[in-house]
């Protein structure tokens, strides 16, 4: 498809140490396979291969391992954070692109459909598309409410409160590139904020299927039974 992705592999990994003083977090591995690795085959499968890495925290093992990103049918060129850009800011050290691009985290283990998201994209006329997954929070409280008269109405042990929250993936189109400072740390909540300020058009790709952040601890202890269980699904982008 000749469209450009930039996935985002330079963060410490602080959450997971101390794993992550020997290995980035990108290579932390899921299943036999480090999970930057999933990540690069999906997006291959789905015609995406001309794509770029942002690296910084033990920057050589991830060039060595996947090196110019031939054996994945990729092309991959690193990009080197010589200082901490943020989620957004590393985006400005590409060429800039002509045709909306894919910029994503690179730690994420989902069974995210990246076509038909890039397409709704394309549909929508927005500066910036975002992927959500519908998050449970728990609430380790019994939760009551009451009424004008302070009379009890409900009462819920320890709910779960839920949220449609980012999932780390967006489109971004050729403009936004433009908006973003370059060489300075510049986060996915502030870009959010400064579009909603400015009135711009952002739109959101709501997905119900698999979504793990694996810089959690608790997602990244349970990541490789649903890598294993979900195997197929999750390398053969079944549900494409």
């Amino acid at each position: 498809m000749n469209v450009p992705v930039v996935i985002q592999a330079g963060g410490k990994g602080t959450r997971l140490h101390p794993y992550t003083t020997i290995l980035p977090k990108p290579l932390m591995p899921v299943g036999e396979m480090p999970i930057l690795e999933i990540v690069i085959r999906q997006l291959a499968l789905c015609g995406f291969r001309d794509l770029y890495i942002s690296t910084s925290h033990l920057a050589h093992l991830i060039e060595a391992y996947f090196g110019d990103g031939s054996t994945l049918n990729t092309h991959i060129t690193y990009v080197r954070e010589e200082k901490p850009l943020g989620t957004i800011g590393p985006v400005t050290k590409i060429p800039r692109p002509q045709k909306p691009f894919i910029v994503m985290n690179g730690d994420i283990l989902t069974d995210l459909d990246y076509r038909a998201f890039y397409n709704h994209h394309l549909s929508g006329n927005a500066l910036l598309t975002v992927a959500v997954f519908q998050e449970k929070v728990p609430v380790s409280l019994g939760v009551i409410d009451w009424n004008d008269e302070k009379q009890a109405t409900h009462f819920r042990e320890k709910p779960f409160l839920q949220f449609w929250a980012s999932m780390g993936i967006y489109v971004f189109s050729p403009e936004l590139w433009d908006m973003i400072p370059s060489d300075t740390y510049y986060g996915f909540d502030t870009l959010m904020l400064d579009l909603l300020q400015a009135k711009r058009k952002v739109m959101v790709y709501p997905w119900n299927g698999i979504w793990l952040d694996i810089g959690r601890p608790e997602d990244y202890q349970g990541a490789s039974d649903i890598f294993q269980n979900n195997r197929d699904r999750l390398l053969t982008q079944g549900n494409i």
